[in-house]
C-alpha cells in the first residue's frame, strides 16, 4: 500500500467471475507522509482513503467481468460508513461484490475487515467509460498482474 500514490492495494487474493466477487489484501505502510497531519503523533489511515480503497477493489473487480475493455470511474458513493480507525501496519482484507451493472453503469457493494472486524463499507457507484489513452488501459494492466503474483 503506497498512501501517497493511491495505490491501495498490495495483492488480490481472489476474483470469482461467476459471483463476481473480488478478495484482496493490504497493509498499511508503516511510516507515510499521511500520518504526518493525520495525526501527529497518533496516526491514523484517513478514512477517505478506505473509501478510496474499496473503490479500487470494485473498479478492478468491474474491469475483470468486462475483460479491461473500458474503465469504471467512481460516480458515488452511498451508504458509506466507517465503523474504526485503522493505523500502521494494519493488515486490511477487502471484499468487494457487483450487485448491479449494465447501461454503462455499475454497482458494488464493499467492505474492508482488519482481523476479522469490519473497519468501512459502502456501496459504490460507477459509470464505466472507454480507456482515455491505450497507454493508461497498459499501465492498468500492469499494475493488477502485479496484484496477482504471490506474496
Amino acid at each position: 500500500m503506497l498512501l501517497e500514490y493511491f495505490q491501495m492495494i498490495d495483492r488480490i487474493v481472489s476474483v470469482d467471475l461467476e459471483a463476481k466477487v473480488l478478495v484482496a489484501h493490504s497493509v498499511v505502510p508503516d511510516a507515510s507522509t499521511v500520518f504526518e497531519g493525520h495525526f501527529p503523533g497518533h496516526p491514523l489511515v484517513p478514512g477517505v482513503l478506505l473509501i478510496e480503497t474499496m473503490a479500487q477493489a470494485s473498479g478492478i473487480l468491474i474491469m475483470h467481468t468486462i475483460d479491461f475493455a473500458r474503465i469504471p470511474l467512481l460516480a458515488g458513493v452511498k451508504e458509506g460508513k466507517l465503523r474504526d480507525f485503522v493505523g500502521p501496519k494494519a493488515p486490511l482484507d477487502i471484499r468487494a461484490e457487483i450487485e448491479h451493472e449494465g447501461s454503462g453503469y455499475a454497482v458494488t457493494r464493499a467492505e474492508i475487515r482488519s482481523a476479522g472486524k469490519r473497519i468501512a463499507n459502502a456501496q459504490l457507484t460507477y459509470t464505466i467509460m472507454p480507456f482515455p489513452t491505450p497507454d493508461l488501459r497498459g499501465l492498468i494492466l500492469a499494475q493488477v498482474a502485479d496484484m496477482k503474483k504471490p506474496a
